[in-house]
């Protein structure tokens, strides 16, 4: 059996709070799951979650509670597992009197390439997150789309087996968060694994072979996306054009909500074929259906909403 690439074995964070720092608050509750070679491995969960601190612990920034983890068999604690990973914080600062050629060039120095090594690797990894035409421009100067790409870029620039990304897609466009996908894809087919915090479903949905989902600082389920959010459908939507001349049923008019000069309706998913059928007789022309589904925000807010409930139970069975 193969060796995990990360396995996080019971990791809890405690803080000290108050002026006097002697109220203790747990940040990470008792974590424990493992991550396979070669997977993209998403890590959900709403602001507060624990996901950030859950990061820093893995890179031995800070130092559990309790538990532990290993990365590619070596423990957290082993200063040599430092050099198989790459690292993207979530808000990364960089010396902004750099230039992004000399920013990865100082790290390149970190893994002992030589000159030529160095300014190849540069040069190609600048290419790669789509900063070719402003590796010379000071960092100073760069919008933070472009700082996060500057970022990506040193984390994957030696070339580490498992990737750590804190919000990846953290400030980028459109087009920028496609360049990461396509990074994150090509690292993937390489065989690395890549380990990424996010609360936009979608990036997870499109990347991801796993997800595990925090709240509260506890883990909520492990699993594939579907597995873990999409599963249940609220209701079916149906997107259509409506003929002038044929008035709506009172039944789906009441719900329908005009969008430009389409109107958009949903049904429960057991009156979808009536409500089809009705529309048909209205001469309505059918654009789409498709489900309903929680998003990714209901879906937290229903956790925290539980975690919420048990921290209240827990206060009033104490009193």
């Amino acid at each position: 059996m193969s060796t995990p690439a990360i396995e996080i074995l019971g990791l809890t964070k405690d803080y000290p709070v108050g002026f006097w720092r002697k109220r203790m608050v747990r940040s990470l509750d008792n974590l424990t799951f493992q991550v396979e070679e070669g997977e993209v491995f998403g890590f959900l969960g709403p602001n507060g979650a624990g996901k950030t601190t859950t990061m820093k612990l893995l890179m031995g920034l800070i130092y559990p509670t309790s538990g532990t983890a290993r990365v590619r068999g070596r423990s957290i604690d082993d200063i040599q597992m430092h050099r198989e990973i790459g690292y993207l914080p979530e808000q990364p600062y960089f010396y902004d009197y750099l230039t992004a050629r000399e920013l990865l060039d100082y790290y390149a120095r970190f893994s002992d390439y030589s000159a030529a090594e160095r300014r190849e690797r540069v040069t190609r990894f600048l290419g790669r997150v789509g900063l070719a035409d402003a590796g010379d421009v000071q960092l100073r100067k760069f919008s933070k789309g472009m700082l996060q790409r500057a970022g990506i870029a040193q984390a994957i620039l030696h070339d580490p087996k498992v990737i750590f990304m804190d919000e990846p897609m953290s400030g980028l466009d459109p087009v920028g968060r496609r360049e990461v996908r396509d990074i994150i894809h090509e690292m993937k087919q390489q065989g690395r694994t890549v380990f990424f915090s996010t609360h936009i479903l979608s990036d997870a949905e499109m990347l991801c072979d796993r997800v595990a989902v925090l709240a509260g600082g506890k883990l909520q389920g492990v699993g594939a996306p579907n597995e873990i959010v999409s599963i249940e459908v609220h209701a079916m939507e149906i997107l259509f054009e409506a003929h002038e001349g044929r008035p709506l049923p009172a039944g789906l008019a009441s719900h329908a909500t005009q969008i430009g000069g389409r109107t958009r309706v949903e049904v429960p998913e057991s009156d979808l074929y009536q409500a089809l059928h009705e529309l048909r007789n209205c001469e309505a022309r059918i654009l789409s259906v498709s489900p309903v589904r929680p998003t990714l925000e209901d879906y937290f807010l229903r956790l925290i909403g539980r975690e919420k409930a048990n921290s209240h139970a827990v206060e009033v069975n104490s009193r």
